[in-house]
């Protein structure tokens, strides 16, 4: 089936982006896969790559294999934030606290007991080196604003730079350094919530509030995000002064991505209505399908470790609970419109959205 290309150019963002249809895959964190990124920038939307917690070599590694896939744009992910207060003094102790609550699950599943290892820092500036030194064509990010170097650098080398804002007064700051897209990320997203000028927790703005006020606030291009999941959030988001999407929850549903069976089944299966906020997963605040172990993590008294080491706590049950086919002690991540995915293809998707299900856009695009 063609590929209609009425109305979508209308806005700024598939030129600044050199893309050809104003939709941004998120970057879905260590749910990411080259093979999804490389199939929505083939389509002609933003494919992205999350590589936060990746090291600087396997960054190089990961945009190398990306290029083989595709010679179109795409995204590469940062944290500007690595890591929160307390990360690198904390101790064995507080691993033994945050460790209680999980023993059980852990043993469960057939896990093994872990023990406490120091924490070994990744600097947010030689992940920038790497992508910049691979030439990424995009560079996004969210916890943040660059230094200004990073962000003259990229500007230098032709590498757009897309930051996120979870409120108009993020949003100014990142306009005000030199961002050229901003996403403006409603608290109705799945994953984690990206705040950095106050607590996350005082930061939950919903999409249909904050779009509008980032639009009136900034000159760049804005980008909505959170609870966008099919033809009529994206008509939504361009009524609202959005020029382009960003849309995780309905990618990471797709066999392309690297969320495992169930987690995609979950999401899938009309299993995701009720979402909520918790910071038991890595440590950060984010959303999640509720499930028991998000009701487990978020009991009144249990310890959780800064980020990023509480993500790696985690990690000690995630492998043996998806072996064990529990889905209810995974960390399922999905925004709140996750109940609208329809498709497990990322170009039967991308086709949906762009012919069969873009009436409503085209009505809004053309006025």
């Amino acid at each position: 089936m063609s590929k209609p290309n009425a109305s979508w150019k209308q806005t700024r963002l598939p030129s600044v982006l050199g893309i050809e249809y104003p939709i941004i895959q998120g970057p879905l964190g260590g749910f990411s896969s080259q093979r999804l990124a490389a199939a929505v920038s083939n389509f002609g939307g933003l494919g992205s790559f999350g590589a936060h917690g990746l090291e600087p070599q396997a960054i190089r590694d990961v945009i190398a294999e990306i290029r083989f896939l595709t010679a179109k744009p795409f995204a590469v992910n940062l944290w500007v934030s690595m890591e929160d207060e307390g990360a690198i003094t904390s101790d064995s102790e507080a691993f033994e606290r945050a460790l209680a609550p999980l023993s059980a699950y852990i043993e469960s599943v057939g896990g093994t007991r872990p023990t406490f290892t120091p924490y070994k820092p990744i600097r947010f500036e030689d992940q920038a080196r790497a992508l910049f030194d691979a030439k990424a064509p995009v560079f996004s990010f969210i916890y943040g604003v660059p230094p200004r170097e990073i962000l003259d650098e990229a500007r230098q080398r032709g590498i757009v730079t897309m930051g996120t804002a979870t409120t108009p007064d993020e949003a100014i700051a990142l306009e005000q350094a030199g961002v050229e897209v901003i996403v403006a990320s409603g608290f109705e997203a799945g994953g984690h919530r990206g705040s950095f000028l106050r607590s996350s927790e005082d930061s939950l703005t919903g999409t249909m509030s904050l779009v509008p006020q980032v639009v009136d606030a900034v000159k760049v291009p804005v980008v909505a995000a959170g609870g966008i999941a099919d033809a009529r959030g994206i008509a939504a988001a361009f009524a609202l002064g959005a020029e382009g999407v960003q849309m995780g929850t309905v990618f990471l549903a797709c066999e392309e991505s690297g969320a495992s069976p169930l987690h995609r089944e979950a999401i899938l299966g009309g299993k995701a209505g009720h979402t909520a906020l918790t910071r038991g997963f890595t440590g950060r605040l984010a959303r999640g399908i509720h499930n028991e172990l998000l009701h487990a993590m978020n009991r009144p008294g249990v310890e959780v470790l800064p980020y990023p080491l509480q993500r790696a706590l985690m990690r000690n049950l995630a492998l043996p609970a998806q072996k064990a086919g529990k889905a209810e002690l995974l960390a399922l991540w999905a925004g709140q419109s996750a109940n609208l995915t329809r498709y497990s293809n990322v170009n039967e998707l991308l086709q949906s959205l762009v012919n069969e299900d873009s009436k409503n856009l085209a009505a809004v695009l053309e006025g």
